[in-house]
């Protein structure tokens, strides 16, 4: 039982680091795509 406690134990630190990962990558997507319609690049200006 100590195995299938050890090994629950990491496979919640991987999915917590995995949701970690995920939830920033997911807010800067969104920065990102905010902050490129407020300021344009140059070659969108052009269009």
């Amino acid at each position: 039982m100590l195995a299938a406690n050890i090994f629950h134990w990491w496979l919640g630190v991987i999915l917590f680091g995995v949701g970690l990962l995920a939830t920033a990558g997911l807010v800067g997507g969104y920065l990102k795509s905010v902050t490129a319609k407020q300021y344009p690049s140059r070659r969108q200006r052009e269009d």
